[in-house]
């Protein structure tokens, strides 16, 4: 493991579930990363880990942020990459946090999959390729999008003098 050396308002290392720090986690670094997942294995929470990079999906209606509605952007929890305001997020039924639209087109990253038998839109961090969740049409205005994110895979970071 590696220390980045830069300064902390330019860098946000988080420390996860496992007590190591993630030296791959900035809010302000766009930066494609390329890392293993044998890498990714050791500096993420075994939860984190499962979702982001196995795919997996937590159970409905448990996530923190499904009813969160305090103002603020959603950060990737696996490499900090900016993925949704809280003002592009509705309240649905899928029992999953959702968004009709990411803070930026280079957020996020689409990828068909067919898993389960269904026909769906995987959506992927576009800094890190973790799997966030699925993107479906039935969505509100303006997008008619409806992106159904995991609230593990997600950070949130109020907005300054918002209370949460």
């Amino acid at each position: 493991m590696f220390a980045l050396a830069c300064q902390p308002s330019a860098k946000q290392e988080a420390t996860v579930g496992t007590g190591l720090v993630n030296p791959y986690y900035s809010r302000t670094d766009t930066t494609i990363l390329n890392v293993p997942d044998s890498i990714w294995k050791s500096v993420l929470s075994d939860s984190v880990f499962q979702v982001a990079r196995n795919k997996a999906t937590e159970r409905a209606f448990t996530g923190k942020y499904y009813k969160y509605n305090s103002r603020g952007t959603y950060y990737c929890a696996v490499c900090g990459n900016r993925l949704f305001r809280s003002d592009a997020k509705f309240a649905s039924d899928c029992g999953w946090p959702s968004f009709f639209e990411p803070s930026r087109p280079t957020s996020v990253r689409y990828e068909p999959d067919t898993s389960h038998g269904l026909n769906r839109i995987e959506v992927l961090c576009g800094r890190c390729d973790s799997h966030l969740g699925h993107v479906f049409d039935d969505g509100p205005p303006p997008t008619g999008k409806r992106f159904c994110m995991n609230s593990i895979i997600l950070d949130f970071v109020p907005e300054l003098g918002s209370s949460q």
